[in-house]
């Protein structure tokens, strides 16, 4: 035994043993009913004989279970995991005895906060940031109307199209009917560039060139050729900043001014949410550096369960036999850092005595609540229901241990904005720039060339 592993070797008495295999078969005596006996009247003899060593299987399953379970109440231990149990002895007249297998818990001992540095990074939503906003907004919605005229950055064009590598029609090179938006990538930049211009009825064969980091291999930094045929040109419509827009984002009044502070408000949550997740995130890492002990494997394969569900849930795929097999091999880090981020948590929690603070649950809540209608009957569903209210108390004692990390920690607070903040680059070390390659002294060669 190594590690977490525990055994436990358990003996009952004979006498006990065998008085509860007695008991269990008298009473099954007065229910069973065999062919010429009548009820309740079958010999003992006869009960033991057919019935004799399930019944002790059963009896031995419970014992084991129960008996388990005071040994490691009696031993002080705790177990992370359901024990392997095996019968040593369960022969008429001994002792019953078995051995209990299983892991227990390490004993953590967080270290230091001190030694955790964080980058916090903060910001505002600007006025620039609010109207870039509003236009991915609007573009989110947009339309398109047909046009007459040359094709121009922004317009959905539909084509067919066949391409030859080498003379050769290759695999996904042609295409009827196909719609895209010229510019947005849809398509590789050398077949935008040459449909640029091109009317509806006209045909063009070009070559073209597919990126290095081109997602079929085979084609990667591969010349082709491609023949195409215009067959519509859309010029792009976007909605008006009207009643009707403002409505598809709730807001019933007020118009643009109340749609705007709508979208700013929305805006800065999200700025507050990106910065205190990268932070959250950062210490969580930082934690898993930090702290080496042995993890109970029983936890690590259940966190690795839970990781494939989570995928399959993610690709809308049946956790069933007919779902593919994931390896654990692809989710073993991921679920041994979740189980000692956790047990460090726990650890943290249990040292302080924290517990979940009630105004920032009720807060939680109320946040959670708006984003829906009638926030008063969601905040009454979700107390209503123990096991998210428990999700949602253990989400504000983490955050109460981030911020008991955070009081000892060596932060360092990052001015950034908005976009840097949502997309986390605020808080990443930049590359450092190459070093410029000195110019070679050629006159001073050609003078030892000379020499």
């Amino acid at each position: 035994m190594t590690g977490l592993e525990r055994r436990l070797t358990i003996a009952l008495p004979s006498e006990d043993f065998e008085t509860q295999i007695s008991q269990r078969l008298s009473d099954a005596r007065a229910q069973v009913s065999i062919p010429g006996f009548r009820a309740g009247k079958v010999p003992m003899k006869e009960v033991r004989r057919r019935y004799g060593r399930a019944v002790r299987a059963e009896v031995a399953g419970e014992l084991m279970q129960a008996s388990f379970v005071e040994a490691v109440q009696q031993e002080t231990l705790t177990p992370a995991g359901s024990p392997n149990l095996e019968v040593v002895k369960m022969d008429p007249g001994i002792d019953f005895e078995f051995t209990a297998t299983f892991e227990v818990f390490p004993t953590v001992e967080p270290i230091g906060f001190d030694k955790i540095a964080i980058k916090s990074p903060t910001g505002q939503v600007t006025d620039e940031d609010l109207a870039n906003m509003v236009d991915r907004l609007r573009d989110q919605r947009k339309t398109f109307t047909d046009v007459e005229r040359s094709i121009v950055e922004g317009d959905q064009v539909t084509v067919d199209f066949s391409g030859t590598k080498d003379g050769e029609v290759f695999e996904g090179g042609t295409g009827e009917d196909m719609a895209f938006v010229v510019g947005e990538g849809q398509m590789i930049a050398d077949f935008d560039k040459a449909v640029m211009g091109m009317s509806v009825g006209e045909e063009k064969t070009f070559d073209a060139t597919f990126p290095e980091d081109y997602q079929a291999a085979e084609l990667q930094n591969t010349t082709v050729q491609f023949s195409v045929a215009v067959k519509a040109v859309k010029e792009t419509q976007l909605p008006e900043l009207n009643d009707e827009f403002f409505k598809d984002f709730g807001v019933e009044e007020g118009g643009e001014e109340a749609f705007e502070t709508e979208v700013r408000s929305n805006m800065d949550r999200e700025l507050t949410n990106a910065a205190k997740n990268q932070v959250k995130q950062q210490v969580m890492d930082e934690i898993s550096k930090l702290h080496e002990f042995h993890l109970p494997q029983a936890v690590v394969a259940r966190e690795i369960q839970a990781l494939k569900e989570q995928m399959l849930g993610q690709f809308q795929m049946p956790s069933s036999a007919q779902a593919p097999t994931l390896p654990d091999e692809l989710f073993s880090d991921q679920a041994e850092k979740r189980v000692r981020v956790g047990l460090v948590v726990n650890a943290i929690i249990s040292n302080n005595e924290l517990v979940a603070d009630t105004e920032r649950v009720d807060a939680q809540l109320q946040e959670m609540a708006t984003q829906y209608g009638d926030s008063d009957q969601v905040i009454e569903w979700y107390r209503s229901q123990p096991e998210q209210m428990q999700s949602l108390e253990m989400g504000v004692l983490e955050d109460q241990v981030i911020d008991l990390i955070l009081s000892e920690a060596q932060v360092e607070v990052v001015e950034s904005n908005y976009e840097d903040i949502l997309n986390g680059r605020s808080i990443v070390e930049p590359e450092p720039e190459p070093e410029p390659v000195k110019e070679t002294d050629t006159a001073s060669l050609e003078g030892e060339e000379d020499e």
